[in-house]
Formats: C-alpha cells, sequence, structure tokens
C-alpha cells in the first residue's frame, strides 16, 4: 500500500479504504497535486501570531480528477509534534472559499484529529468526493500544535488564509483572515485513479516552481502541461516537484535534487516520466559541467532502475542574470551540448533552444525573460509547456 511519504500501515484505513465503492480493484490512488516539502524559515515563516489555535485554508489545483480522495500532511522538519484537531475539503469557490454543500470532513484512523510525529507524515481516511481534472479544492486545517520548525513549501504563488479556528468548515471564509503566499504541512491531493493512470514528475528549481508566474493563476509551466495533457492523456497526473532555489548538487534552499529523489520520485506510484530541469544554481554557484553531468547520470541510473523514463530539459540562457560570466557560460554550453548529444536521456525538452533570443543567444528573449534575465515571465511559462512534444507521453 502506497504512502507519500511513506508511514505504517494502519487496520483502521484499510477499513475505510475498502468501504469506498470508487476504490476497487480497477483503481489505484495515485497523487494528483503534490508540493516539495522543505524547511520554512526566514521570510516564509507565518504571519504574527503564527499558526496555532487558527484554521489555515490552502487552495491547490489538481491535475487528474478521480472518484475519492485523501490528504497527506507533513512534519517532516518539524522538533515537536504537529497537532491537527480537525481538517476539512471541498471544492474552491475562491478567496478560500468552499462550495456549499460540498465540504466534507477528514478523519485519521476515524477520529476527527490527528497529532503529526516529528518526521513524519499521516495520509487522511479516503472521502467520497468526487473531482474533475484541474479542479481547484481548498483544504482547511484546524491547527492546535504548531512545532518551531516548519515544513511547508515557500513557493506556492498560491494565496493561503489563516483565519480564527472555530470557522475551518463554513463554506465563506472570514473577511478579516490574514492572507499569506505559502503553504504550510501540505504535502499532497491523492485520487482514486483506474489502473491505466500514471504521473509525470518535474524535478526542478525555481524554474519548474513558477518565479514570476501569476498569484493565484496556476500558470506555472508545468501548470500549462497539465492543461495541455488532460486534453490527451487525461489519466496522467503532472506532479510538480520544483523548489526554489534548489540545486542538484550541493546544498541550496530544501534538499538537493540528488538526496530528495527518493522522496520527490521514485516513491511515487505509477510514475512513467521524470522530466528534470535543474541545473542553472549548480552552475551559478561555480559547479562545473563535468560536476553537473556526473550528478545527472546518477538521476538518470536510479531513475531507470525503477523503469521510469527521463526527459532532460536544457539549461536556459542566463545572459544579464546575477549569473552572468563568460565562465560559467562555457558551463552551460557543455551541459548542454551533453544533453543534447550524450544519447543518455530518453528525450531532449529543448528549454534552451526555445527561450534564447535569436540576436544575443546568451540571453533570453523578450517574449520569455521575466525581467531579471533569469526567470521567465508567466508568458514565458506558457511558451515553455506549448514546446514540449505530447506524443513523447504516448510511449
Amino acid at each position: 500500500m502506497f504512502r507519500f511519504p511513506p508511514h505504517p500501515i494502519r487496520l483502521s484505513f484499510l477499513v475505510a479504504f475498502l468501504s469506498l465503492n470508487v476504490v476497487s480493484a480497477e483503481n489505484l490512488w495515485l497523487p494528483s497535486w503534490v508540493s516539495a516539502q522543505q524547511l520554512v524559515e526566514g521570510n516564509n515563516l507565518p504571519p504574527a501570531p503564527g499558526l496555532a489555535d487558527r484554521t489555515l485554508r490552502q487552495e491547490v489545483r489538481l491535475s487528474i480528477g478521480g472518484g475519492a480522495l485523501r490528504v497527506v500532511l507533513s512534519n517532516t522538519f518539524g522538533d515537536e509534534p504537529l497537532g491537527v484537531g480537525a481538517a476539512w475539503v471541498g471544492p474552491s469557490t475562491g478567496g478560500g472559499g468552499m462550495r456549499a454543500g460540498s465540504v466534507r470532513t477528514l478523519g485519521f484512523d476515524g477520529a476527527g484529529g490527528v497529532m503529526v510525529a516529528p518526521g513524519r507524515s499521516v495520509v487522511s481516511d479516503p472521502i467520497d468526493l468526487p473531482t474533475a481534472p484541474l479542479e481547484r479544492l481548498v483544504v482547511s486545517l484546524h491547527l492546535t500544535k504548531v512545532p518551531a520548525r516548519l515544513t511547508g513549501h515557500p513557493g506556492s504563488r498560491t494565496t493561503s488564509f489563516v483565519a480564527h479556528a472555530e470557522t475551518g468548515d463554513m463554506p465563506d471564509c472570514p473577511p478579516d483572515a490574514v492572507r499569506v503566499t505559502r503553504w504550510y504541512f501540505l504535502s499532497s491531493v491523492e485520487t482514486s485513479a483506474p489502473n491505466r493512470a500514471s504521473a509525470v514528475v518535474v524535478l526542478g528549481d525555481s524554474i519548474a516552481d513558477g518565479r514570476g508566474s501569476t498569484t493565484d493563476g496556476h500558470d506555472r509551466w508545468p501548470d500549462h502541461l497539465a492543461r495541455r495533457l488532460s486534453g490527451r492523456f487525461p489519466h496522467m497526473a503532472v506532479l510538480n516537484q520544483g523548489i526554489g532555489g534548489n540545486r542538484v548538487l550541493r546544498n541550496g534552499l530544501g534538499p538537493t535534487a540528488l538526496a530528495r529523489l527518493d522522496r520527490d520520485v521514485l516513491s511515487v506510484p505509477r510514475v512513467r516520466w521524470l522530466i528534470l530541469h535543474e541545473g542553472v544554481n549548480d552552475l551559478g554557484e561555480d559547479a562545473t559541467a563535468e560536476e553537473l553531468i556526473a550528478g545527472y547520470r546518477e538521476i538518470i541510473r536510479r531513475t531507470r532502475e525503477r523503469s521510469i523514463r527521463i526527459a532532460v530539459g536544457t539549461v536556459m540562457p542566463f545572459g544579464g542574470s546575477s549569473y552572468d560570466n563568460p565562465g560559467r557560460e562555457r558551463e552551460r554550453q557543455a551541459v548542454n551540448h551533453w544533453i543534447r548529444e550524450s544519447g543518455e536521456v530518453d528525450r531532449v525538452v529543448d528549454f534552451d533552444a526555445m527561450s534564447r533570443d535569436p540576436e544575443r543567444p546568451t540571453r533570453l528573449a523578450s517574449a520569455v525573460d521575466g525581467g531579471d534575465h533569469l526567470h521567465p515571465s508567466a508568458e514565458g511559462y506558457r511558451l515553455m509547456a506549448e514546446s514540449i512534444d505530447l506524443s513523447i507521453f504516448a510511449d
């Protein structure tokens, strides 16, 4: 039985699982939405007075739909237990609201709340809540105990709402709720999907995480890819495991790509494809092409051991940015040459070719550049997704 992240199987969970007709021998649990968990620090901490004895409403957008769902909460980086007094989920109406008559109470081993131990995650009991591809949901948590070290995902690009504790199951979000563009403790939403369902995981940095995209617009390039796939491959989830500032090799923000590969890719069920687009931050910290290619090769080896196919995106231009210098540009060109010509990857996603300025190929084209000459704009992210040949996912 899959858990994301894994934890011991519980008898009452199995009873709840079997009691849902929509979860049958022809179905499986598959994440439809994820966020890569990291230690929350500095400016990414919640606003005063914090989250204890508050209700936290967080919106997510699914990639595939299903007949039932369950929610995974994470205290991976916590130093104390995380207390959840009650939890609810419902279709989003925007602004932290949930559609009246469709709000469902989440249970944990049959109880209304749960205490999540430090370093652990929990999965809710399944609930019967049919969802459609690309549907937006609100997960509402009444938090009774919050550790000093918070687990979450700062790059939500989505507004969350911190409100009074007693309002978590109300369809309307209280007007005095405090807004914050972060996700906390919310790791995954899983749907009951047909056995033929599969997943594409994007492992990346701030470009996957969508820096420069539109807040509440769900317009990162993996979001656009999910939209495109929903029409052609409606049972293929797109799971964005991007972390802003992340690196393949060396510690930056969040665990490195190599360190989190098992957690964020290999432990996810039915992953058919990995799209790896990471490395610009390594080059920006003066990693060599040889070092970065060695990291790619390790990811490729470990991924193929699980029969997962891998597409690697070329490193996009960063001329004019804080990373710009001739030595780093030479290393970028060497990395991209290897991605294109080595034959060691299953598919090449040539983000460099589609994004560079024809007149100044070391820089992003104006149609793509988000303004800092490193991150794309919202339109640039759309163009990135449009450049991906969907026929590769038919293999």
